[in-house]
């Protein structure tokens, strides 16, 4: 079975000697063995506890219903194989279970016994985790016990994506001086956080020889596993030099709650104490004493639900050691409970307050929501700054508290403030350079062209150029001396591959890459890179030809339809205001030929605001006034837009963009060894047959004089870097579009390198003060600045621009044609019921016969008709008001009427 509450096991495959015997359902005596090391931080606690447990439980009759509860416990003196034998031993007597063994090596040989280390190493690893160090050096007794603990670290702290650095192992029974050589050679390595897993013996061992060889001094983190609030914890006083070699240490207990039983058992514990063992009766109680004393009382609950449900206390011979019987080893009198297992079963379903809290266990046989205070040793005591449990992770709220709340592991992940050795609130850094008298070996590209960004010596075996002299100022800004050489990459001929170069990383040729390697998803997935140091992306480099100003450069601020449309509305506008001033306004009226040109005339000279004609309309004035706006806004534009092709050279390419260049099906250059190859290759589905390398700046000129048709490609897609770099010395090209990719230039580091962020931090302030810029303008702007994208052929205007304004001054046209009409057709109106019946034709039974021809050739008669303006008050005659004389309208309109009826 598995361990319960995660320090002691209750193990009911042992057996008695006893082949056969049967008991009574509810026997005068049972016997349960214990295996502990009795002078041990642990095993002094849990005797006592065990024999408090054991009082209690006699005393109480509704326990066991007056069965005995006699534990038999054997000191195992720290020593496996001395566990394994006593065990045996048990399974030799009236035994039907084992209490602990304190040793996992005696567990694993009684029962497959889960690691009950594995939720105290989730606990190190969150905290590690929380205060954001990437690496921990592990120092433990090289035994089963400690080989065990690290193992489990080592799985927490890969599922966060840490790690354990260095692991230091001493030897079991080792001398001070043996383990003064592990601490010191740790204390080479660059983690500076330590996570000490021990007894209580040796452990103080190394926090001692560990203040000696200032390890525990500031800049140093020491993590210790609960054996160290076990011992102080135990001790009644705690002096003032142990705890000098331990200050701000952070160590977990095992949590507990305050519970009534718990202090009982504490006010009572010194007595019990001085009756177990006199020589070391002020011993106080710590956690594992508490769970030794329940664990004895889950014994207890589940033999009496064992013996409530009907079992017996039974022994059969194992069938098993059948075939090894014989020889001076005597297993032939081993023998199992034969009911073991149901045994088993009722104690994982005890549930009751113990003296730790609740106590129940989940299917596989562990405690149900462990939990750990987290300890921090500070001047003469211990001071708790915060909680940890597999329920909610890290909080300064009490597990028991939280568990009332809905789950969230990640709410409240949160701690105190601790003092950390060194007495200082700041968090140390976790890491510094190894001083083990290793250098870092740096990679950097050995670059054939643009040398300006990195260029090797191959005669002297120096490095320099932008990258270098940025990289060198980053590492003098770190707190700590950082030893390294550059070794350089490449044939010499030819510029290298940078994912060969990111590759060695990998394969632990070199420690770090330096130089101008752009951060790309690809190699971010197998390395670690700095803050940005130049920003970076691709970019369109092809040649431009300068074109100059003709004779119809007027025409070439609008497009095609831009003219098209503009022409039409002012058509549209012409013929609007003729409408709406027709029947009013002299200067819109005349013979046919005039008024054509009056339209055109006033709707064209708008344009210069230079129209004559008086608008005495309502609608016409409104009208006018937004054409006039829109007017205003297109001279504008043109003015603008014609200015700047008259007086600024302008430049044309075929390739506008990215988009026209992967459609354009023309031959692509890109620079040998860089990532464009495979960015247009992968994402943009350029076909590999259309990619030409290229790799100096010589080859990017000739490449793209010559042009697609000789030879030579349409255009480059570079870094936007080297382009630059390129323009400053060849006018004749130029960048078009827009940078189509996003990136930078960092220095590249293995995953969860510490150094990484440092230099980040550095390259960070490089930047904020100056640095940065001042060692850009040495290497990189010498000359006139490259061409911009700026001084391409600008965008024509176009419909889309003025859309609203167009679409404004049509809702208004419509809008003033309807009202117009609606008024237009109640005048009408009005003017025909004014009309004298012999005036309108009239069928035999008096209904008024009009054709529908004659009626609209009526309607546009009157709409044509100039309207009178009459003084006010003087027309009293609708049919006056609204066609002058009573007499001359009705015999014009008659006239007309009879006209169109012959």
């Amino acid at each position: 079975m598995k361990s319960m509450l995660q320090v002691w096991g209750i193990f009911c495959c042992v057996c008695s000697c006893a082949l056969g015997q049967n008991t009574s359902a509810r026997p005068s005596v049972v016997n349960v063995g214990a295996l502990f090391t009795f002078h041990s931080t642990i095993g002094r606690a849990a005797k006592v506890a065990i024999a408090a447990a054991v009082n209690d439980i006699n005393r109480d009759p509704s326990v066991l219903q007056g069965t005995k509860l006699v534990v038999q416990m054997q000191d195992t003196n720290y020593s496996g194989f001395i566990s394994i034998v006593q065990a045996l031993q048990f399974m030799e007597k009236d035994t039907i279970a084992i209490i602990g063994p304190q040793s996992s090596v005696v567990a694993h040989v009684i029962s497959h016994v889960a690691n009950e280390l594995q939720f105290q190493m989730a606990s190190v690893a969150a905290i590690v985790d929380y205060y954001g160090w990437k690496m921990v050096t592990a120092v433990y007794i090289d035994d089963d016990y400690g080989r065990n603990g690290v193992s489990s670290l080592d799985d927490e702290l890969a599922k966060r994506r840490l790690k354990i650095l260095y692991k230091a192992a001493i030897r079991p029974g080792a001398r001070k001086s043996e383990m003064a050589a592990v601490l010191v050679k740790a204390a080479m390595m660059e983690s500076r956080v330590f996570v000490l897993h021990a007894r209580d013996d040796s452990g103080i061992d190394v926090f001692s020889l560990a203040y000696n060889l200032s390890m525990t001094s500031g800049g140093y983190v020491w993590i210790a596993t609960d054996w160290l609030t076990a011992c102080l914890d135990s001790a009644p006083r705690l002096g003032t030099g142990l705890l000098n070699t331990m200050q701000g240490v952070l160590t977990l207990r095992q949590h507990t709650e305050n519970t009534s039983r718990k202090k009982a058992l504490v006010s009572r514990w010194s007595e019990v104490a001085k009756e177990e063992e006199e020589e070391d009766g002020g011993s106080l109680p710590n956690t594992y004493g508490l769970y030794a004393y329940d664990t004895v009382w889950m014994l207890a609950h589940g033999l009496d639900a064992f013996f409530n449900s009907g079992g017996n206390i039974s022994f059969s011979p194992d069938p098993r050691l059948r075939a090894v019987v014989g020889g001076a080893l005597n297993l032939d009198a081993l023998s199992v409970f034969d009911e073991g297992t149901l045994l088993l079963e009722r104690i994982r379903n005890v549930s009751f307050m113990g003296a730790t809290g609740p106590v129940k266990l989940d299917s596989d046989g562990n405690l149900i929501q462990p939990a750990y205070d987290i300890v921090n040793v500070v001047g003469s005591g211990l001071r708790t700054i915060g909680y940890w449990s597999n329920y909610s992770g890290l909080s300064v709220v009490s597990p028991e508290t939280l568990y009332k709340k809905p789950f969230n592991v990640s709410a409240n992940q949160e701690l105190h403030a601790a003092i950390w050795p060194g007495e200082t609130v700041t968090r140390p850094r976790g890491w510094v350079f190894p001083n083990n008298g290793n250098e870092l070996r740096i990679g950097v590209p050995d670059r054939v062209s643009y040398r300006q960004f990195i260029s090797v010596d191959n005669q002297t075996g120096t490095v320099g150029g932008f990258c270098i002299d940025v990289f060198a100022a980053a590492i003098n800004l770190l707190q700590y001396p950082v030893t390294y050489r550059f070794v350089p990459f490449g044939n010499g001929r030819e510029n290298p591959s940078y994912t060969e170069l990111i590759g060695r990383i990998l394969t632990n040729e070199f420690d770090a890459v330096v130089g101008d390697v752009a951060i790309v998803t690809n190699r971010t997935k197998v390395v670690d890179f700095t803050q940005p140091y130049v920003a970076s992306g691709l970019v369109i480099l092809t040649a431009v030809k300068t074109q100059s100003s003709d004779a119809w450069a007027f025409l070439q601020p609008f497009t095609i339809r831009m003219w098209s449309v503009t022409g039409v509305f002012f058509l549209v506008v012409g013929a609007v205001i003729w409408l709406l001033e027709h029947r009013i306004n002299d200067d819109f009226r005349g013979p046919p030929a005039k008024q054509v040109i009056t339209v055109f005339w006033f709707s064209f000279s708008t344009l210069f605001f230079a129209h004559r004609e008086d608008t005495r309309s309502t609608l016409g004035r409104v009208v006018v006034i937004i054409w006039l706006f829109v007017v205003l806004i297109i001279q504008s534009s043109y003015t603008a837009s014609l200015t700047s092709i008259l007086t600024v050279q302008q430049l044309t390419s075929p390739i506008k963009g990215i988009d026209s260049l992967i459609a354009s099906d023309e031959p692509i250059g890109f620079q040998v060894g860089s990532f464009a190859e495979s960015y247009l290759v992968h994402e943009l589905g350029v076909s590999p047959s259309r990619l030409k390398a290229l790799g100096t700046p010589d080859e990017y000129k000739n490449a793209l004089e010559l042009g697609p048709r000789k030879g030579g490609v349409v255009a480059i897609v570079d870094e936007r870097p080297y382009v630059e770099v390129f323009l400053v010395q060849h006018d004749k090209f130029a960048i078009v579009g827009a940078e189509f990719t996003k990136s930078g230039w960092g220095f590249a580091f293995p995953r969860d390198s510490p150094l990484a962020v440092d230099l980040s931090t550095a390259i960070l302030a490089l930047s904020e003060n100056g640095d940065l810029q001042r060692i850009h303008d040495k290497w990189l702007s010498n000359g006139p600045s490259p061409q911009s994208t700026t001084d391409l052929e600008p965008e024509r205007l176009r419909v889309q621009s003025f859309s609203a304004l167009f679409l404004l001054c049509g809702a208004a046209c419509l809008a003033a044609l309807a009202i117009h009409g609606c008024i237009l057709a109640r005048q009408y109106s009005l003017h025909v019921a004014s009309q004298p019946p012999d005036a309108v034709a009239t069928g035999a039974d008096g209904a008024i016969r009009r054709s529908s021809r004659s009626s609209i050739r009526s309607f546009l008669s009157f709409a044509d008709r100039r309207e009178a303006q009459c003084p006010r008050g003087s027309c009293k005659d609708p049919a006056a008001a609204l066609g002058g004389s009573s007499s001359s309208g009705v015999s014009s309109f008659t006239s007309s009427n009879a006209s169109v009826s012959r």
